[in-house]
């Protein structure tokens, strides 16, 4: 076999829902990018959130940690929750496709609402149950009802809704990003004003109360001390007080993360339908197209970063200082456009060579078991991090260590499950309730 094409069996798309006609190179891309999503979501499982992009003050600032927060901000922020987020895109189309070739549109439309429904609880369940009040699969649902009118829309078709998107929210962040600026530059401003001996008028002085709280919130002292008294809040919370402050965190997740973030997810949902669609995320394209795209976006998005984290970097991670240092324009969707799709032609570009694809293929069974893997990330963080103590307790480099740990684990647990059975757990309940029948997953 040339190395430049691929056997039928491993790229050429059929359903979703047959064990025998699963695609495998999409299941390769979505085990790497559950596991790319456990990059970042580790910090926030172990550490408060104000940590999540910031390093500690309080920890070396060089050698393992330096190198983790590197690594983390660079090849897996945004990159993985992109590639994730174009799968589902993807996967929707693929099931509709699919289900209306055998059903009705109805009928299809029945069985795809009232699985992102289902989805949704699952959701809930993650945030409220297993405790992790970074769940997406809430996200996913609640925007991918949305899709359903698209799915019959061309590629070139779906370039609309992507632009729109592209645009909004890069306008949406840039309009945020503004706000900051012109609330610390009045901030500023009042300060000067008062160390001069001048009063302030009522609007100047509600600026500056505005700018006080600002700073309070975001210059790096704060942010740690903040953490600092979230950890000593979890350590010593009761079974009742830790649930209500994760669960209330999972509320303000929930609510204002949608509003103000929606636009994250949904541009790659529509950007993976117009990939399936053209054929370009079934690695059907030409080689050349994917050299040229990976090479790209990747070095659009590097380049990107290196400016951005050199930036964040010398500011020591003061927030105050990082807004009024951010360009005049948000370009961090664009930015992720190029990196998530040069990210998925190098994975085509390796999964082409024949020695590289045995390696990769080891996170096939990953990928299939996809939600299994990702609520199981959840539990395993929540019995470790909040059963047994060790929240806020470890470096960053050593929440990526045990992170490793976890997809070891996880690699051998699904290719151990597969062989008996035919699909994950949280797969087998999902479909079942989707379909309203007990869909038997055990082989033989």
């Amino acid at each position: 076999m040339s190395p430049k094409t691929l056997s039928n069996s491993e790229f050429i798309l059929p359903s979703p829902t047959s064990l025998e006609e699963r695609i495998k190179f999409l299941d390769v891309v979505r085990g790497i990018a559950v596991f790319g999503i456990l990059v970042m979501n580790i910090t926030g499982m172990g550490l408060p959130f104000g940590l999540y992009n910031t390093m500690d003050l309080s920890k070396p600032l060089t050698g393992p940690n330096f190198y983790t927060w590197v690594i983390q901000m660079s090849v897996f922020q945004g990159v993985m929750r992109g590639l994730f987020s174009l799968l589902f895109g993807a996967g929707a189309v693929l099931l509709l496709d699919r289900l209306e070739k055998k059903e009705s549109a109805t009928s299809a439309a029945d069985i795809y609402y009232r699985r992102l429904l289902w989805l949704i609880l699952l959701g809930v369940i993650n945030a409220y149950v297993f405790l992790w009040s970074g769940d997406i699969l809430y996200f996913y649902a609640i925007l991918g009802l949305v899709l359903f009118p698209f799915r019959k829309m061309s590629p070139r078709r779906l370039l609309i809704p992507i632009l729109v998107i592209l645009l909004f929210g890069m306008w949406r962040e840039t309009c945020m990003q503004n706000d900051r600026k012109e609330l610390i530059a009045k901030g500023r401003l009042a300060d000067s004003l008062v160390s001069h001996g001048q009063n302030l008028s009522p609007q100047m002085t509600a600026d500056q109360e505005k700018w006080l709280a600002f700073k309070k919130e975001n210059n790096a002292d704060a942010i740690i001390k903040k953490a600092n008294k979230d950890i000593a809040t979890i350590q010593n919370a009761s079974l009742s007080g830790l649930t209500k402050v994760v669960w209330a965190q999972s509320a303000r997740m929930e609510s204002s993360l949608l509003f103000n973030g929606w636009w994250d997810m949904l541009l790659f949902f529509f950007v993976g339908m117009a990939f399936y669609k053209s054929g370009f995320l079934a690695g059907l394209g030409k080689t050349w197209v994917y050299l040229l795209v990976a090479v790209v976006g990747l070095s659009v998005g590097f380049c990107a970063d290196y400016f951005e984290l050199r930036g964040i970097y010398h500011a020591r991670f003061d927030h105050v200082k990082i807004t009024e240092d951010a360009p005049a324009i948000a370009f961090n969707q664009l930015k992720r456009v190029f990196q998530v799709s040069g990210t998925l032609s190098l994975l085509v570009l390796l999964y082409r060579v024949r020695v590289l694809r045995g390696f990769l293929n080891i996170f096939s069974p990953v990928g299939q078991m996809a939600l299994t893997n990702y609520l199981g990330q959840s539990i395993i963080a929540a019995i470790v991090f909040f059963g047994m103590g060790w929240y806020g307790r470890w470096e960053r480099y050593q929440l990526m260590e045990f992170c490793v740990a976890v997809w070891i684990f996880q690699i051998i647990f699904s290719a151990a499950w597969l062989k008996y059975f035919k699909f994950g757990p949280f797969e087998s309940v999902w479909r079942s309730l989707t379909y309203l029948k007990w869909q038997g997953f055990r082989k033989g």
